[in-house]
């Protein structure tokens, strides 16, 4: 608690205490499993809620260059992780993107993409055919799909989406890619009537998708900014029945390239983009220090909300 002659910070504003004078909870990296590289934030739709404010405009976080990433490859290989994660944006519109992919499949990792499955993936088919015929099972997609409803869905992805994302997701199972989805708990809607809607989906579609498998069917929740959210003190992993360790930030790091910065830099996680306070350096040993938890989607997303960006949930 803070000292009594203290005043007290608003919430999310001290690094280590809340609002109510508590010790602010922190996480140390326990082992960097996966290292996620931000390929820009450039993206081909806008969508509602878009944590990242992705969008055909947004280039806050410029394209990752193939040679750029390379470094943090070497120093992931040193630190024995195991997979790479590929964010934006949509990673599809960087044109670095084959080179990124298959310079990391080739050092021997497992390799994770975020897409929407649409018109950017479906231009470069035959060469990420090509790759996946060349590591078969070492390279994952995880496509958006906001809702088993095309209309739900294009609530939150615009007019026009359902079908091109569908189109992707076949030629995707076609092809033998090993394949998950993303929805969203945007509705009042249970978990269990959520998997079941999926799943339906997935047999009349022909997805090979276990909508029961929360590592195929990951359904994130919402980081509505707005919200109120509490913080999270040392006393919450008690309270709460969890442990550090099965946060986000105990076992990923995340490089993005600042427009303008003359180079990339690491981030505690994937959610925290524009947030100079989880800046944590130029290397990958730079950003091997505690992450304090002073923001909300902290909360929101993964203490409270259970969820994970990583590949196994």
């Amino acid at each position: 608690m803070a000292p009594p002659d203290v005043a007290l910070p608003g919430k999310f504003e001290h690094p280590d205490l809340t609002a109510t004078g508590e010790r602010r909870a922190s996480v140390g990296l326990r082992r960097l499993e996966t290292l996620w590289f931000n390929t820009g934030t450039l993206c081909n739709i806008t969508c509602l809620n878009c944590y990242i404010e992705s969008s055909p405009r947004n280039d806050r976080l410029a394209y990752l260059s193939r040679a750029e990433a390379g470094p943090f490859l070497e120093q992931a290989a040193a630190a024995g992780t195991t997979e790479i994660g590929f964010t934006g944006g949509e990673p599809f519109m960087n044109p670095d993107i084959l080179d990124l992919l298959g310079d990391s499949l080739a050092a021997g990792f497992r390799v994770l993409v975020l897409t929407n499955a649409m018109r950017p993936l479906q231009r470069l088919a035959k060469p990420l055919a090509a790759l996946n015929r060349a590591w078969p099972g070492r390279l994952s997609l995880r496509v958006s799909l906001d809702h088993y409803l095309p209309e739900r869905h294009e609530t939150v992805r615009g007019a026009g989406t359902w079908q091109p994302t569908l189109d992707g997701l076949a030629w995707l199972a076609a092809e033998g890619f090993r394949i998950a989805i993303a929805g969203r708990k945007l509705w009042d809607e249970s978990e269990p009537a959520l998997r079941g809607g999926y799943r339906a989906l997935f047999a009349d579609r022909g997805l090979p998708v276990d909508a029961d498998d929360p590592s195929q069917l990951v359904l994130f929740p919402e980081m509505d900014d707005r919200a109120e959210v509490p913080e999270i003190t040392e006393r919450c992993w008690g309270l709460l029945g969890k442990h550090p360790d099965s946060v986000m930030c105990a076992s990923s790091r995340m490089v993005v390239k600042r427009q303008g910065a003359a180079r990339p830099v690491v981030l505690a996680c994937t959610l925290v983009a524009y947030d100079p306070a989880f800046e944590m350096g130029g290397s990958l040993a730079e950003a091997a220090r505690p992450v304090k938890l002073n923001h909300r989607h902290c909360a929101r997303f993964c203490v409270l909300g259970g969820a994970s960006c990583s590949p196994h949930g």
